[in-house]
């Protein structure tokens, strides 16, 4: 929930990535100021359907980087109130985060094989249809160039 991050101070989210233990300072506060962008930016490109292979791509490693910084801190026993995940608005457990984490990763998984279905109403599939994608971030549109070169041969 990237949203919420950032309309409030960076230190409040930095404050969460400090208590994972994790990081140098310098990476905690890298984390701190760009996570929120990244999290809002692939929240949007999913909603309107822009390159979703990629994105989802994307999704499935900040997914696989939020297991990973749960389970330690859960097999390290840090003390950690609540994840951090969505600012003020909710807490969690850190086992219940693991939980939410491991669904979203896996639905992830399940939407990157079939994504062609998943982008039936996405901008991908309005680009791919009026001749305009270029390539660079549709893989549907890779696919549809092989078709037309085998046609013409």
């Amino acid at each position: 929930m990237g949203g919420q991050k950032l309309i409030q101070p960076y230190q409040n989210f930095l404050v969460v990535v400090q208590g994972y233990q994790v990081l140098s300072p310098l990476l905690e506060e890298i984390v701190a100021r760009v996570v929120p962008w990244f999290e809002v930016l692939l929240g949007i490109f999913l909603l309107v359907g822009l390159w979703m292979h990629w994105v989802l791509k994307a999704c499935l490693a900040l997914f696989a980087v939020f297991i990973i910084f749960v389970g330690q801190a859960l097999i390290r026993d840090l003390p950690l109130e609540d994840c951090g995940c969505f600012g003020e608005i909710l807490t969690l457990k850190l086992p219940v985060t693991l939980v939410i984490d491991s669904l979203l990763f896996f639905m992830t998984v399940f939407l990157l094989r079939r994504v062609e279905e998943a982008s039936s109403l996405s901008l991908d599939r309005f680009y791919q249809k009026s001749g305009k994608v270029s390539g660079g971030g549709c893989q549907v549109s890779g696919q549809r160039s092989m078709e037309a070169g085998r046609l013409e041969s």
